[in-house]
């Protein structure tokens, strides 16, 4: 079973800016499956990631990353 953590991502004040955040992921974890909620302001990721990558592709997509989810 894979590995499945949520992390929060302020910012994403849009579905625009829920795309820009899974385009952003997605190139940096091709293997991973990524799930935005938006309204929420969280980012599940399932697969095997670093969570440095995780934050690396949230800042350069422009957007706050507020870390894992407890």
């Amino acid at each position: 079973m894979s590995a499945q953590t949520r992390y929060h991502v302020a910012g994403m004040t849009c579905e625009g800016c829920a795309k820009a955040v899974r385009r952003a992921l997605s190139s940096r974890l091709p293997d991973a499956v990524i799930a935005v909620d938006q309204p929420a302001g969280l980012v599940t990721v399932t697969g095997d990631h670093e969570e440095a990558t995780v934050r690396e592709a949230i800042d350069d997509a422009g957007y706050d990353f507020g870390g894992k989810v407890a």
